[in-house]
């Protein structure tokens, strides 16, 4: 059964199916490249919990930058969140975000028990 949490028009907050929790894309405003993946970050533990999940039980994030100049201060956030001996498979990719603010999308798809 598909269980649709805090369904819009255009998607859904999160979605989970089969044992994996499907998150909406994840956006914040900030300055630097480090302030909204710290704030995406934060968000992310709020959806994993209301998931049922946690940092420890991500199976694959998908991260979109806005310009690949930002990949070593994403990363410097990223690694002190992410779980040891837990990562996640992991793309990062360039990618033209919705509002010209941004700087990073994530995308996370995690089990729950």
């Amino acid at each position: 059964m598909i269980k649709r949490i805090e369904p819009g028009e255009r998607s859904s907050k999160i979605v989970k199916y089969n044992g994996v929790a499907y998150l909406t894309g994840q956006v914040a405003e900030g300055a630097t490249i480090q302030d909204q993946v710290r704030v995406c970050l934060d968000k992310i533990d709020a959806l994993l919990i209301e998931a049922g999940s946690s940092r420890e039980k991500m199976l694959r994030v998908t991260i979109w930058l806005a310009d690949m100049k930002d990949f070593a201060g994403l990363n410097e956030v990223w690694n002190a969140w992410v779980p040891t001996g837990q990562a996640p498979t992991r793309a990062c990719g360039e990618a033209k975000l919705a509002r010209e603010e941004l700087k990073v999308e994530f995308i996370v798809e995690a089990a729950y028990f």
